[in-house]
């Protein structure tokens, strides 16, 4: 699956100009890349529910980040989000900048993603997003572009799948906190911000330069990630060094995100990721992202503070950690130590 654009849809050409290039300090070292490390594979179709919940709350503890197999989303269908994907990013540039913005509160648009560097100003990243709402059960076909032309059928049919899916991941991830099995979901909201982000990485003429997405820990609280297989391009954090997520054949990433974090008390633990370049192959990514919405409040969760275990975090609206994301734009944003407490 290869696609192939001249440039992105803000019209700048494919070419590593100086409006790409990080500085030294900011650049991935590849060639510091621990690629003997790896995040776990858990095979959800294991019927010990209780080594089941063990597996993924270890996950979620010590790594943050761990892939699902014999998930029950069918490959076909993953097969085709990824195919209709490439469809849009291959659309003539003109025709993808109608979704251009840099508008907050749009909630469909296309946008480059970027570093401001002191001296510099902002460094753009090698890589375009697509991002708009899903829902697994109410129609948002009126938010999803009709060109290509089955999109719009697709999406809806994998936005179902995934709402199953991240159900069941919530329901798992509760009871490896010792929480009813409904717990999350219910912390997280009846009405969740539920949204994807499409990225897609062209090849570049010199990874060393630049870097699809900068290093950062996703705000929502819960992701479940469809990679193209056999590229890769997502690192993670494991004991200090920067380690890569190879594609497993027909797997999701999963990751424990912000809101995650803050709602275990910090047991759960969201982890620093990044996306690099590689110079062959154009690299496509689909994440699907759980949040609350903007009235919710977000704190850890009572059944986990005890005199041991005091509140690491303080209570907010998620306007309010928004407010703060947004205000630390362009930089190396640290939003959940804003509302961290003192002991």
């Amino acid at each position: 699956m290869e696609t192939t654009p001249l440039q992105f849809a803000n019209n700048t050409p494919l070419s590593l100009s100086p409006n790409f290039i990080l500085p030294e300090e900011n650049r991935p070292i590849l060639s510091e890349v621990f690629s003997s490390a790896s995040i776990p594979t858990i095979d959800l179709n294991n019927h010990d529910i209780d080594d089941l919940v063990s597996k993924i709350s270890q996950a979620c503890e010590k790594y943050g980040f761990f892939q699902i197999i014999n998930h029950g989303v069918p490959k076909e269908l993953c097969q085709r989000v990824l195919a209709v994907l490439t469809e849009f990013f291959q659309l003539p540039p003109e025709e993808r900048a109608q979704f251009l913005t840099t508008d907050h509160s749009k909630l469909v648009k296309v946008f480059n993603y970027y570093q401001k560097v002191e001296g510099q100003g902002e460094v753009l990243m090698w890589g375009e997003t697509f991002t708009h709402p899903w829902h697994p059960t109410e129609d948002f076909t009126h938010f999803l572009p009709k060109n290509p032309p089955q999109y719009r059928e697709v999406f809806t049919e994998y936005a179902r799948e995934i709402g199953a899916l991240m159900d069941r991941l919530l329901s798992l991830m509760s009871q490896g906190l010792g929480l009813q099995k409904d717990c999350l979901k219910r912390k997280i909201g009846e009405r969740p911000a539920i949204y994807t982000q499409a990225n897609y990485y062209p090849p570049c003429p010199d990874p060393e330069l630049t870097m699809g997405l900068p290093a950062h820990n996703d705000i929502s609280a819960l992701v479940v990630l469809l990679q193209m297989e056999g590229v890769c391009g997502l690192q993670v954090v494991i004991d200090g060094k920067w380690v890569p997520v190879e594609p497993v054949p027909d797997a999701f990433v999963v990751n424990v995100a912000d809101q995650m974090q803050v709602l275990s008390n910090g047991r759960y633990r969201s982890v620093l990721h990044r996306a690099v370049t590689n110079k062959r192959l154009a690299r496509l990514s689909l994440p699907m992202f759980y949040a609350p919405n903007n009235d919710t409040v977000i704190g850890p969760i009572e059944d986990l503070i005890d005199e041991v275990h005091p509140p690491m975090y303080r209570n907010y609206s998620y306007k309010e950690y928004m407010d703060e994301f947004y205000r630390q734009e362009g930089a190396r944003r640290r939003v959940k130590e804003a509302f961290e407490l003192q002991h």
